[in-house]
């Protein structure tokens, strides 16, 4: 749903063509996605009401229910200019450290301090 039309082979787009025509809710999910990217590339906040309320009645629901419980922290972070992401990587990597030494026989952790 998300790769771009211009890297689909004839076989795909004609595919593609076909599953659109077939489930319209799949087309506008799609269509849907693909302006949710869009807007958190640009970092356009005020986008987002109308996106949430437009995503409220398709496939995407589920995710725009989610979005409106936390809506304070998504608007911050199409507005804020401070990450946390560095943060999660570190932590993600810290992770992996911990399950390989789980997996390498190291149970307590003694490798990763």
């Amino acid at each position: 749903m998300t790769t771009g039309r211009d890297s689909l082979t004839k076989a795909e787009a004609v595919l593609v063509a076909t599953i659109e025509a077939e489930v319209p809710r799949l087309d506008e999910a799609r269509g849907l996605l693909s302006r949710f990217q869009a807007m958190i590339r640009a970092r356009s906040r005020p986008d987002l009401d109308s996106w949430i309320e437009a995503a409220a009645s398709s496939l995407l629901s589920s995710f725009a229910r989610g979005l409106l419980n936390d809506k304070s922290a998504v608007a911050a972070a199409l507005t804020q200019p401070w990450s946390n992401g560095q943060t999660e990587g570190q932590i993600t990597r810290l992770k992996l450290i911990k399950e390989l030494c789980g997996i390498l026989g190291d149970g307590g952790g003694q490798a990763a301090r």
